[in-house]
This record gives structure tokens, sequence and C-alpha cells, in this order.
């Protein structure tokens, strides 16, 4: 059994108060010990690393892993085979462990890709984050994603789709509950699936014990969700009071993907992609921040998720997530670490996001404290997942 040493200025255990000048010991893939003595002994042999900060391994909650950052998203699945998507999905998610990220949901792709990658992955045939994958995203026909989507329309025939992504091995389900900024004539305020529609879908999924994320950027779409039992809302951005009071009063999850409107938006209308996009995108960054501040100052429980994958939001960058969580919602450092490791790991039901005496050992090692400076994320001395460094 593996071993590693780790000596800490500061580590981030999300269970408490940060630690001080203390030292992680690491025993196969579980974590053995934290002991507040920088000092402590390692055993003849073993690795030894040192960092300013250790946080838990970072869980992006949404992510596309056979998209990557092209400023025309819907030609990467009409112009390409499953087989160069494959392999585009395996080259993203050795970049996403290599930046931080130790478990990514992938929340959306084609044919079967995401979940033999996540055999795979497990199996150690290739390096990568762990992997919650939802298989095809399930839309109305010519909704929202439809070039990568299972189309499906009225509740029987939603709830065959959501069947056949758990064939599928899909460990969660994504619906389409409004129009989106990537997708030609999808208005991001307009409903797409109904609340029959989702109800039914999410009920057959809840009960094979498999989450569901509604892709739902306006209003009534997020609330059709809400109100049909799903357990994350994904973008989120033109939400009102009353989805605001419906989210708290059920505790569902949010995930803004702030990176992905900010990206497209920063690159501008001269970067390549089609005028639609741009004018969706800066559409909804209007509204998007304030509506985003309500909903956490109301009490709302955020999680972690860039859509990394969509234009120029790549998946090794997804500390830019983390920064914009404080500067677009003011959180501070800890709280949008929280958010992007504890948080995501409720949300996905996974037993990660905390360090601890027995829990997996997936974290990274940075720097500088996060408390200091809030660019600490973006260059991680080391990565180590599940006891092995990435």
């Amino acid at each position: 059994m593996g071993r590693l040493v780790i000596r800490f200025g500061t580590l981030h255990d999300n269970v408490g108060e940060p630690r001080r000048n203390g030292t992680l010991i690491i025993e196969g893939d579980k974590i053995a010990a934290i002991a507040n003595d920088p000092s402590a002994p390692a055993p003849d042999g073993t690795p030894v690393l040192e960092a300013a900060c250790v946080v838990p391994g970072l869980i992006n909650a949404h992510a596309h892993l056979e998209m990557s950052g092209e400023a025309q998203t819907t030609t990467v699945f009409l112009l390409t085979t499953a087989t160069q998507r494959t392999m585009t999905c395996a080259e993203n998610a050795a970049k996403s462990v290599r930046a931080g990220v130790t478990t990514i949901r992938e929340i959306g792709g084609t044919e079967n890709i995401a979940m033999d990658l996540r055999d795979a992955i497990d199996a150690g045939r290739l390096p990568g984050p762990k992997i919650v994958a939802a298989g095809q995203p399930i839309c109305m026909t010519g909704g929202h994603g439809w070039w990568a989507g299972r189309e499906a329309d009225g509740p029987w025939d939603v709830c065959k789709a959501v069947r056949e992504q758990r064939r599928g091995g899909a460990d969660c389900i994504k619906f389409i509950a409004t129009g989106g900024v990537l997708t030609k004539g999808a208005v991001p305020g307009i409903e797409q699936l109904t609340e029959e529609e989702l109800r039914a879908g999410i009920a057959e999924a809840h009960k094979h014990g498999m989450h569901c994320a509604a892709h739902a950027i306006g209003t009534g779409g997020i609330k059709n969700a809400i109100r049909a039992g799903i357990d994350s809302i994904e973008h989120g951005h033109l939400i009102d009071d009353e989805g605001i009071g419906l989210m708290v009063e059920r505790a569902t999850y949010l995930v803004p993907t702030l990176s992905a409107i900010m990206c497209i938006v920063e690159a501008g209308p001269d970067a390549g992609m089609p005028d639609f996009v741009t004018r969706k995108a800066r559409e909804i960054l209007e509204h998007a921040e304030g509506n985003l501040r309500k909903a956490r100052a109301a009490g709302v429980k955020f999680a972690g998720g860039s859509d990394a994958g969509t234009p120029f939001n790549y998946h090794d960058a997804y500390w830019r997530e983390l920064e914009l969580m404080q500067s677009m919602l003011g959180m501070s450092a800890r709280e949008a670490l929280y958010a992007a490791t504890a948080s995501a790991a409720d949300l996905l039901g996974v037993r990660r996001g905390r360090l601890q005496q027995g829990e997996v050992a997936d974290l990274v090692l940075l720097e500088r404290d996060i408390d200091a400076d809030p660019h600490a994320f973006r260059d991680p001395k080391a990565v180590v997942k599940a006891g092995v460094i990435a």
C-alpha cells in the first residue's frame, strides 16, 4: 500500500477552521491522519511534498468533456465522429485532473462516451477525474441541445428516455427545461420540456436512485423544474423572487456556470461565434449577477460548475469559476472553495470534498493560501487523486 506525506502551511479541510502548520499522511487511497506538527517524521522512503496551502480536490459539477471551448459548438457534434469525440473526451479529462479537478459531473454528451471513459479511468487505464455521467441530455424535439440530446415529447417518452440513459450506464439525468445560448432559435427565457414531462422523467430517475439536473435559464422553466422535483438548477440566470423562494423551500441546488456567459462576452463578437450566441450571452449577463446575488442572500445552496467545454471555457481553467463566484456573487475564497468541493460533492452524492481521516485522498497543493490570494487556484503545485499524484 502506497504512502505519501504532505507538509502544509494551511489546510482547508471544509470540516472546521483551517489547520495551520501540520502534516497530512496518506495510505493507499485514504487519508490516514492529519497531525498538527509540520515536523512529524515520515516513514523511510515515503515521498514528502510541501505546500503553502492544501485544499480538497475540486469538483466541477457541470462540464462537457466532448467539447473543448470551440467557437462553433454545434459543429463539434454535427461534423465529428463518435471516435473523434471519444479522443477529445479523454484529452479533456486529463487536462481537468492536472488542473486540480478530481471529480466531474459530465452533464450531457453523445453515445455512451462519458460512461465508457468513466469506467476506463476507474480501471486505471486512462488519467482523469472521477466522472459522474448523465448520458444524453433529454430535450424536446428541436429543443436546446437537440444536436447532442435525446429528443422526447410527452411524459411517457421522457420516462422512456430516462430508462435509455440508465441502460447505457448513466449515473444521473439532465433535462432541458428552457432554451439556451448555443442553439439557434432556442430562446433562453422560454420554457421547453413542460412541468408534466419533467415530473414524469424526474420521478423515473429518482425511483432508480439517480439525481437530476435541469438546464434552466428562464424563470418559467426554472419554476417548472423545481416544482417537478429537480435536484439542481443549472445556470438559473434569470431566476425571480418566486423561484428563489421555491429553491430555498425545497433545498434545490443552484449551479451558476458563470464562466459560460463571461467567456462568451469577454471573447466578443469577432471571436468566430455565431451572432445569436454573443447576443444572448450579453442579454443574460445584464441580469445574472443581480439575480444570483439575491439567491445567495436568500440562502439558496450553490454548487460549483463552470459549463467547461462551451466557447472559450476550457477544462483546465476551472479556477475562473471560483474567481467569478468571488467577484460576481460576493463569496469569500473559502465559500467559493466549499461550493466547488463539499457542496458539489453533496449534490452529486459522492464521498469527496472534505479532508479528514478515512476520507478519499483527493486534494490540491497550492503555492499560496487562498485567503491571501484569490488567484491561488490558477497554478496548482501538485494534484493528488485517490492517493496518487496526478
